[in-house]
């Protein structure tokens, strides 16, 4: 393989997680071209021939490329796809939309290794499918619930109790002009009422743990870090200045369940929420494939960087 061929990384500029990455690359000698897809300019032309990948140059502000040099492409958190101002409304759809299917169709195109592939995340965001998924597998998730209906969640709340709340997905929410963070909290089944009606709400029956674990996959490889909070936080995300980590070995079987979940949604990447119970169970909360690492233990973070370089240096098609 060419020392020549870059590794694409597609984030946008304020992205410790990527830094980490690309600094380990830079230190090994492998050529690195980041830009943000969705806003930073791009000058691009894609060829296609019979049985040949995508080729042709694409260049940015500071890097040019041929896209089939491409080894491999971190897609962390590129901005999403935007048009001028100056155009209307339905003018931005358009130039949007032809973004997002042409640039990004490219750049979700290439024969190359992708950690993850756009389309896998998107797929693998929906919480219902990573249910489904990690039961397949063998990994441990409380009594869940996702409805609609107030009566049903009530009589959930009473039956599994205590029960928490959580978003179906991290969105944007601004209230009194600024932005909320929806946190997972305690419910009481008293307080559920025809609100929920609005849209499906995730309820959960709420662990009786000791600690957290994150833990980031890559690969074959795990890298855990359990979460002690200073205080009695149910979402240890709260308040970074009160919660500390320490590396911890993840059991073999859970290693094992977990490489059966990464293997069903085509995952190269993935970042695990773990409740360890009283019992000693692994109880599996949710995975973000796209998810932060870059606040955990130092040992452990140098660790995940080393082996996402790995995978991209190596850049073998997924």
């Amino acid at each position: 393989m060419s020392t020549h061929r870059p590794v694409v990384v597609l984030t946008g500029l304020n992205d410790p997680t990527s830094d980490y990455v690309i600094r380990e690359l830079n230190d090994r000698g492998v050529p690195v071209a980041r830009f943000d897809s969705g806003t930073d300019p791009v000058t691009f032309s894609a060829f296609a021939a019979p049985g040949q990948p995508w080729t042709g140059p694409l260049t940015t502000e500071h890097r040019a490329l041929d896209l089939r040099d491409v080894r491999a492409v971190y897609h962390r958190r590129p901005s999403p796809f935007a048009a001028p101002d100056h155009l209307d409304a339905q003018q931005r759809t358009f130039v949007t939309a032809h973004a997002r299917h042409g640039l990004g169709g490219v750049l979700g195109a290439l024969d190359c290794l992708y950690v993850n592939h756009p389309h896998r995340n998107l797929a693998a965001e929906f919480k219902p499918r990573q249910i489904t998924e990690a039961a397949r597998a063998g990994l441990t998730v409380p009594p869940t619930l996702i409805t609609n209906d107030p009566d049903v969640a009530r009589a959930f709340a009473k039956e599994h109790g205590p029960v928490v709340f959580k978003p179906l997905r991290s969105t944007t929410y601004v209230e009194d002009g600024e932005h909320r963070t929806i946190w997972v909290r305690a419910v009481d089944p008293e307080e559920i009422d025809d609100r929920v009606s609005v849209c499906p709400h995730l309820f959960q029956q709420a662990v009786d743990k000791v600690a957290d674990v994150r833990v980031a996959v890559v690969g074959d490889q795990a890298f855990a870090s359990r979460v002690a909070v200073d205080g009695d936080h149910l979402d240890w995300r709260w308040d970074y200045e009160r919660i500390s980590f320490s590396p911890v070995e993840v059991p073999a079987d859970v290693r094992t369940r977990i490489r059966r979940f990464m293997n069903a949604l085509g995952l190269v990447f993935g970042a695990f929420d773990f409740g360890l119970g009283q019992d000693g169970r692994w109880w599996m909360y949710e995975c973000n494939p796209n998810g932060q690492w870059a606040f955990v233990d130092p040992p452990t973070r140098i660790a995940i960087a080393s082996a996402i370089a790995d995978a991209l240096e190596k850049g073998s098609p997924a």
